[in-house]
């Protein structure tokens, strides 16, 4: 009978644990506009060409998945390799989501959008302009903000020697 009192006992406590738990709080459309607003400013900073300014949007171990390239990992080597493309007179860099999510738990999201990306052609040393669409993950900060943990872009421009797709 002890052990019935005691499991009858058990059960009544978890049921209040549960019932006094706090609710967590639904942060998703601020995490969404948060996400937007860090895009917004991660354009603006594009604009200065300061490939640091640029970089630090992302995460200390992000992954940056550029068209024809090898994967970029690490803060540092992301900031290392914006330095030459950031350094072209030509360069500009425009984009912005079509869509952003945020997952329930509230500590990671993504967006999902189209960019427009202006270098210099090393074959012809004219500006030429590249098309295309991205997808970045971005994980919540212990301040609060986002941070892109990974970041591909893809090329709407044909492979050379390719065919353009219709």
């Amino acid at each position: 009978m002890k052990r019935n009192g005691l499991y009858l006992f058990c059960a009544t406590l978890a049921a209040l644990l549960a019932g006094c738990a706090t609710p967590q709080a639904d942060t998703h459309d601020a995490d969404v506009k948060a996400i937007k607003d860090t895009e917004t400013a991660w354009v603006a900073d594009a604009a200065t060409k300061d490939p640091a300014k640029f970089a630090a949007h992302y995460t200390d171990d992000a992954s940056v998945l550029l068209p024809n390239e090898a994967v970029i990992n690490g803060k540092d080597a992301i900031t290392a390799g914006m330095k030459p493309m950031m350094a072209d007179p030509n360069f500009a860099l425009q984009f912005q989501p079509t869509k952003v999510d945020v997952a329930k738990s509230g500590d990671l999201g993504y967006t999902q959008g189209t960019y427009t990306m202006t270098m210099t052609d090393p074959k012809t040393k004219q500006p030429m302009t590249d098309k295309g669409k991205y997808v970045t993950v971005y994980k919540k900060q212990a301040d609060g903000s986002w941070k892109a943990v990974s970041d591909i872009l893809n090329s709407d421009l044909p492979l050379p020697g390719s065919a353009p797709a219709k």
